[in-house]
């Protein structure tokens, strides 16, 4: 509860929580994302439509609100695959050290010094058609090596701290002390790794739909830019087509910024006592 008296923290779980409801009832609603109205033909927003429609007739609110469902699945899945992995390769290296950290860092570094983006086509493109299922899955197999590192070092230091070391004395078991005494301290460098994460899981969507490589039968924020850059939609000034996806996209980038920008001054004493005394100083010259 003490992180919700961060405004930022508020703001970016707001926006994050709207956006997961709208995936989860947007089917509910009475939307059609695939119908064609032919009287409405690249309209702008109007009364009837409320984003206007696409080159097809179709509503771009209907395809936002179904495009919702396809990416945030894909951001949150990968974010939950990647956090995971990272977790279990990070925390037992730097928990464990010696033989376990030398194995667990000889894979991270080998996926550290891969090629990301370049594998992540080249897979995507092998599977190609496939689900956001798949493609979460593969954002996330090929994304936790950077996380690993981090929670890795922070493990390597909580396992050198008095009260880790005083427990290990008294015959505490391992499996104990992992996840009752260094996860605890670790809950926020991964609730910020998943963030990251599902920022990088929407984004990397998006770009894979943009370069064509997701099923195209799916409807998602990137397949929506991708059929409007089809559709020569800048070009002809059709912006109600992308802006309403390209948007969702950038609010949810924010939001996860948010969060993590207000949990780093709640958690952190010394961006605490900054901010008090910037606001001191404030102060101070506006009764000068």
């Amino acid at each position: 509860m003490t992180m919700l008296k961060s405004w930022k923290v508020r703001f970016g779980l707001g926006v994050l929580v709207f956006f997961v409801l709208l995936a989860i009832i947007g089917p509910l609603l009475p939307l059609d994302p695939r119908a064609n109205d032919f009287s409405a033909i690249s309209q702008p927003p109007s009364a009837k439509h409320l984003f206007g429609t696409t080159q097809f007739g179709q509503d771009v609110l209907a395809q936002t609100v179904a495009g919702a469902r396809g990416s945030m699945l894909v951001g949150i899945l990968a974010a939950l695959i990647g956090t995971l992995i990272a977790v279990l390769v990070g925390v037992p290296a730097g928990y464990f050290g010696r033989a376990v950290d030398n194995g667990l860092n000889f894979l991270t570094n080998l996926f550290l010094v891969m090629p990301v983006l370049p594998l992540i086509l080249i897979v995507a493109g092998y599977v190609q058609g496939t689900g956001p299922w798949v493609i979460a899955l593969i954002i996330g197999l090929f994304g936790w090596s950077g996380g690993a590192r981090t929670l890795r070092a922070q493990a390597l230091s909580l396992s050198s701290r008095d009260f880790v070391l005083a427990m290990r004395m008294v015959g505490e078991p391992h499996r104990r002390l992992i996840f009752f005494e260094v996860l605890p301290h670790l809950t926020g460098w991964i609730s910020a790794m998943f963030l990251h994460g599902m920022i990088g899981g929407v984004m990397a969507e998006a770009g894979l739909a943009f370069l064509g490589i997701t099923d195209s039968g799916s409807i998602s924020w990137g397949t929506m830019i991708q059929a409007a850059q089809q559709q020569s939609a800048v070009l002809r000034g059709f912006w109600w087509w992308f802006v309403p996806p390209g948007l969702c996209i950038a609010l949810i980038g924010t939001a996860a910024t948010m969060v993590n920008f207000g949990v780093d001054e709640v958690s952190n004493p010394k961006l605490r006592m900054a901010r008090r005394s910037v606001v001191v100083r404030t102060r101070k010259v506006v009764e000068a």
